[in-house]
């Protein structure tokens, strides 16, 4: 009985038991069709794109950065192919193996080979790691055929930038390099295109226009295999190409202007007189930007960084030097134009002149005798211009300066390390020194010395001014569609000039106070023309009359025949024992020489170009900065001709 009653209630256990398994198994069973369902059917787009996605890789290429090229369409910076090697190292299963791999393949020394390690635990394990910037053809086919090996291991074809004329157009275009965090965060259209290795502007003109000439990334889709390996080729989608931007530079003048420097520390800038058109502007020394593509190294950089004549400073824009005589057309300009002076206004040069017991010297000790306007300019008298400024004053001084171009940027904001300059007047000292102005201050800025600081480009825009007959001009370093010729300008300046005869009749006067005048586009910048036109042969005599302070640097063919003036910038007060040593420019140190300008323009009978020359510690104008335009004119002149039918010809297919 005891025996029946444990049967029961062990079946009933039993049964019991299959029940709970056999209902879990089918909570089970609708639990994975439930799942299977959902997988299948409710979320079958979700989870298709995820098998997409590991199965698809997508690419975003470098974009491709748009060229420079000269006025006559020569590629002056460029792009050419690169071959790189990446590795992404959260997608390589052996980091450690893959590196050791490398490094035999590419023949990796260990400094090399440390850098990449270092560089990979400094960024995250999703960025892209870069092996090499710049694989020869010869390793990249050898990392490619090893590729089966090299899991995680992304050859890429990539762009760089070329410079084929090196340091001819270096502060001009300035430089690129792989762009950095800064550039990331101060620039939202670098940041969105983005990718390892882009390289962006970091000076000159390729800073100034990267949003214009950075272009888009293209696109690649590939299929890959479990490992992440490239299988096949889906798509391929193209960038677009930055803008292409030419300038107004002649390379082949570039070039000699840089022969022409060579060894010296100094800048050229030579200019359309009437277009603004810049035909060449260098800096000297320069340096090889095509160094900083892939990262300079250490020996390049300390050679060019301790250089003791600065290669890294734009002397055109950023350089900023005392006038010197070179300012003396427009002191005379001003003297003539506010009646303190005419043309036979003379001085009786003796060598010196005292002045509430200072002593002001000639350049010559013996002195010049008596000078007018024409042989003081030809001769650079300082003693008829220290009289002139006296009688003249700062002021008024300031204000013919000022219009001509001096103490403001030529270029306006295209260069951002462009400098303004100082003309000085009694107004700035005393509310930047707190002190009054003197008669003696007065003195030395009539003859381009004491506080007064301008750039070379600002010389060479002075010196167009006076070359076109006293109008405003605009100077341009890029081709602009739809420019104005140098006719077209003329005809305008000559329509000014004629504006002249109705305010000497009282017309233009009632107009400007009633309020109907407004500047003109290439407004004259006198007030009487035959004040231009003395400054002008007063010029030409200095150049090409006996006497003359570039006498020597002369040209006789009328074709390339020009006017100019020397000047010589003090860098250092001279002592009474330095002047009575009287030393060759070569017995003083280096650093105590005057630095050599010349302003020129020609060719003189029908003027089209204007140019500045400073040379660093040069000595005098005459014997070092003037034989430079002598070499220099013939080949502008030369090329004038080629650049007219440019420019015609650009016109026709516009």
């Amino acid at each position: 009985m005891l025996g029946e009653n444990f049967g029961v209630k062990k079946n009933q256990t039993i049964n019991r038991r299959m029940f709970i398994i056999g209902a879990a198994k089918v909570i089970v069973f609708a639990g994975i069709i439930a799942r299977l369902f959902s997988l299948q059917i409710t979320e079958n787009k979700k989870y298709l794109t995820l098998s997409d996605k590991n199965r698809l890789r997508e690419w975003r290429l470098p974009p491709i950065r748009g060229e420079f090229l000269d006025y006559f369409g020569n590629i002056i910076a460029g792009n050419l192919k690169v071959y790189q090697l990446h590795v992404i190292p959260e997608e390589v299963e052996d980091f450690k193996y893959l590196m050791v791999r490398l490094k035999e393949i590419l023949n990796l020394n260990n400094s090399e080979y440390e850098k990449i390690i270092r560089k990979k635990n400094k960024q995250k394990p999703w960025e892209t790691l870069i092996i090499s910037k710049n694989l020869t053809w010869e390793q990249f086919t050898k990392v490619n055929y090893f590729l089966h090996d090299l899991v995680g291991a992304k050859p890429v074809l990539s762009v760089s930038r070329n410079y084929p004329f090196n340091d001819k157009y270096t502060h001009i275009l300035g430089y690129v390099s792989e762009a950095s965090e800064k550039d990331l965060l101060n620039n939202e259209m670098i940041k969105s295109k983005h990718v390892p290795g882009l390289k962006v502007g970091k000076t000159g003109l390729e800073k100034t226009f990267e949003n214009e000439l950075i272009g888009t990334n293209g696109i690649q889709r590939y299929e890959v295999n479990a490992y992440g390996k490239r299988i096949s080729q889906l798509d391929y989608t193209d960038g677009l190409n930055g803008k292409t931007i030419q300038l107004t530079v002649d390379t082949e003048i570039q070039k000699l202007c840089n022969e022409l420097l060579k060894d010296m520390a100094g800048s050229i800038s030579v200019m359309d007189i009437y277009t603004g058109e810049i035909v060449a502007m260098q800096s000297s020394p320069s340096f090889d930007p095509n160094l900083f593509l892939f990262g300079i190294n250490q020996d390049d950089w300390q050679l060019i960084r301790n250089n003791p004549l600065k290669p890294l400073v734009n002397k055109t824009l950023s350089g900023l030097y005392s006038p010197g005589s070179t300012i003396k057309p427009i002191v005379a300009l001003s003297a003539l134009e506010n009646g303190i002076i005419n043309e036979n206004f003379i001085v009786n040069c003796k060598g010196k002149i005292e002045m509430y017991g200072q002593t002001y010297h000639c350049w010559k000790k013996k002195g010049h005798g008596v000078v007018n306007l024409k042989s003081a300019m030809k001769q650079s008298c300082d003693t008829y211009f220290y009289e002139i400024a006296r009688k003249l004053g700062v002021d008024r001084l300031k204000e013919t300066s000022l219009k001509f171009g001096l103490g403001e940027k030529v270029l306006g904001e295209i260069f951002n390390n462009e400098k303004k300059g100082l003309i000085p007047d009694t107004k700035w000292k005393k509310n930047n020194l707190g002190k009054g102005w003197v008669i003696g201050e007065t003195l030395i800025t009539g003859i381009g010395q004491g506080y007064t600081q301008t750039t070379p480009l600002q010389l060479c825009q002075m010196t167009a001014q006076l070359a076109n007959g006293g109008f405003k001009i605009y100077p341009k370093i890029i081709v602009e569609e739809n420019i104005k010729t140098a006719e077209d300008i003329k005809f305008i300046m000559n329509k000014n000039a004629k504006n002249l005869d109705e305010k000497n009749n009282g017309l233009q006067e009632a107009s400007e106070l009633l309020g109907f005048s407004n500047k003109k586009e290439h407004d004259r910048l006198f007030k009487n023309s035959k004040n231009i036109k003395l400054v002008r042969e007063a010029m030409f005599a200095s150049t090409n009359e006996v006497r003359g302070t570039s006498y020597s640097s002369r040209i006789e063919d009328p074709k390339y025949q020009f006017a100019g003036k020397t000047g010589t910038s003090q860098v250092r007060r001279i002592t009474q024992a330095a002047r009575e040593l009287d030393l060759n420019t070569s017995q003083i140190p280096y650093d105590e020489r005057d630095h050599a300008l010349y302003i020129a323009f020609g060719p003189y009978k029908d003027p089209r170009y204007a140019l500045s020359i400073v040379v660093e510690h040069g000595g005098s104008g005459s014997s070092t900065a003037a034989p430079i335009a002598k070499k220099l004119f013939k080949l502008i002149i030369d090329r004038h001709e080629l650049r007219e039918q440019t420019r015609i010809q650009k016109a026709i297919k516009i």
